[in-house]
């Protein structure tokens, strides 16, 4: 389905501000044509507001069909709620109001207007407009078929546009194609200055495509302005000698009219370039130069503060990395200790991302609970080898004494120093063993008391440890395990994590099972586990009415469960 590209409605605003009203028409009747054939209502709802100003800005007694236009227009943007279809048709009303007369009437359709810019943006760049138009009315200078955007509310859009902006990407194309309106130019380009490789660069060169451009800071017209901080405002570019046609010749463009400025700090750096191209309806002006050099001191602070984004995003990257490798290491240390139950943090780890994502969990959540998985066991570090690598049956004694293990793990993580979100790993990770009914440990947390990331572990705790293979015991049949599971619910267990995990499709749980003993999983076999779960497993294992296709479900299954595959079985 094609949505309704904004970006292309603004030529139509292009040729009303040069007063070609008839192409201006034909414009937008092509555009609403195309959204109706795509069946695009916000686009055919914002071309019949601008045919219906636009068909009155042509010929006044055009008035009843106008306004038709317009409260058709109204009726879609009401339906969609879409504060830019809104936007503009209390624009084009307050328009054909202010013509007739009504100027009362226009006022309130373009305080709308501005009211519904301030809450869902102005997308269209007509607020400089309607501002326009509302300092007509006010002042009583009376009705004008054509109104300019005020520069001065140019300036103020630029500078509310670009100012939650970080992405330097998307800042250096938003403040070219805002630039380009306020300026009314054809194209604009954002050059920033790198100075240790000493090159000019954008990613942003509207009307080309979006490759980066490099090229040495002392050359073309932007390497000129970047080097002497002059501006230049060139009247006729072919007969200025400063100006190089080969990039005309490549791509077929004519460049009539050229306004270069350089973009400096506050402490009066020069840090880039506007290059500016082909002023609508003539030559660049000195208001121009002023306007562009405001916009600059604006765009100049937010590039700054992109730019010193991007380098705490990359120490972060590198101290999240590092963190990473620490909590790793960790986590390696207990496998070294513990060969008993080796690999069992990182299968947690994956279960409880599993259930994660089957809560559609957000990604900072989801990452807490990843860290507090593989940690969750760092406090074994603590218990007696003894007892960690007993085989047998624990003694009340040894039994209390590895319970103490997520106390440890708590006094281990809260020493390690982290931000408010990352502490909630430590009280996740030390909660694995709390139970929802109260009876577990250490802290006896019930219910909700208990973090719900140290719910999830819970259940994928439990879940691998009784579907592991040990060497004093063999993997607990599926049916006992979610037996387990089940009965678990609300004592052990949340009921809804539980309920949750077993919707699991179980491919994906076959998956972590080969992390253990790292066999294949047909691809044939995987396409038809992944249209069941495990409650699909238990309900075809204790029915003994189950069909052949259920029974050889649950052969699959469990072929992969056990472990027991050998090569001539596709290894």
């Amino acid at each position: 389905m094609v949505k309704c590209d904004t970006s292309i409605l603004k030529e139509g605003f292009v040729l009303l501000d040069g007063g070609d009203y008839s192409g201006a028409m034909q414009f937008f009747e092509d555009k609403r044509n195309f959204y109706a054939a795509q069946n695009v209502t916000e686009g055919i709802s914002i071309c019949m507001s601008l045919l219906g100003m636009t068909k009155y800005l042509i010929d006044k007694v055009n008035y009843q069909e106008s306004l038709g236009f317009l409260n058709d227009a109204c009726y879609m943007a009401d339906f969609l709620k879409s504060g830019t279809a809104k936007l503009i048709n209390e624009f084009a009303k307050g328009t054909v109001y202010f013509g007739e007369g009504f100027d009362d009437t226009a006022l309130t359709h373009f305080e709308n207007a501005k009211n519904i810019s301030l809450l869902s943006g102005d997308i269209l760049s007509v607020m400089g407009y309607v501002l326009s138009r509302i300092k007509q009315i006010t002042e009583k200078t009376g009705f004008t078929i054509s109104v300019k955007s005020d520069p001065l509310v140019s300036l103020v859009k630029i500078g509310r546009s670009i100012s939650a902006v970080t992405d330097i990407d998307v800042l250096l194309r938003v403040i070219a194609e805002e630039t380009k309106v306020a300026i009314q130019a054809d194209r604009c380009t954002v050059f920033l200055l790198d100075p240790e490789k000493h090159e000019l660069w954008s990613k942003v060169a509207l009307g080309m495509d979006s490759q980066e451009i490099r090229f040495p800071a002392d050359k073309g017209l932007a390497g000129y302005v970047v080097k002497t901080g002059e501006p230049l405002n060139i009247p006729d570019a072919y007969n200025d000698p400063r100006f190089n046609p080969d990039i005309d010749k490549e791509t077929g463009y004519r460049t009539k009219t050229i306004l270069c400025m350089p973009i400096k700090n506050n402490n009066k750096e020069i840090i880039g370039a506007f290059q500016v191209l082909n002023k609508n309806g003539g030559v660049f002006t000195k208001g121009d130069e002023d306007l562009l050099a405001a916009i600059g001191g604006s765009a100049s602070i937010a590039l700054e503060n992109a730019q010193l984004f991007e380098q705490q995003k990359e120490l972060y990257k590198e101290q999240k990395a590092l963190f990473e490798s620490f909590i790793d290491t960790l986590a390696t240390s207990i496998d070294a200790r513990d060969k008993i139950t080796a690999g069992h943090s990182s299968r947690v780890k994956l279960y409880a991302m599993l259930l994660v994502d089957e809560l559609s969990c957000a990604a900072k959540f989801k990452e807490l609970v990843e860290k507090a998985a593989i940690l969750h066991d760092i406090g074994k570090i603590g218990i007696r080898d003894s007892v960690l690598q007993k085989e047998g049956k624990l003694t009340e004694e040894e039994y209390k004494h590895i319970q103490e293990h997520v106390k440890i793990t708590h006094d281990i993580l809260e020493k390690i120093h982290m931000s408010e979100d990352f502490k909630m790993i430590t009280e996740i990770a030390c909660t694995h063993h709390e139970k929802y009914d109260g009876t577990g440990y250490y802290r006896h947390l019930s219910g909700e008391n208990i973090p719900y990331g140290g719910r999830i572990l819970a259940v994928a705790d439990v879940f691998d440890a009784i579907t592991s293979k040990r060497h004093y015991r063999d993997k607990m049949p599926i049916k006992n395990v979610i037996d387990i599971l089940l009965s678990g619910k609300n004592k052990h267990f949340d009921g809804s994590l539980v309920d949750a995990f077993l919707k699991i499709p179980v491919n994906k749980i076959v998956h972590v099972f080969l992390t253990e003993n790292h066999h294949y999983f047909k691809v044939e076999d995987s396409e038809t586990l992944s249209h069941y779960n495990l409650l699909n497993i238990y309900d075809f294992t204790v029915n003994e009415n189950s069909s052949d296709q259920e029974k050889r479900i649950v052969e699959l299954f469990n072929f992969y469960y056990s472990g027991n595959i050998n090569k001539s079985e596709g290894l």
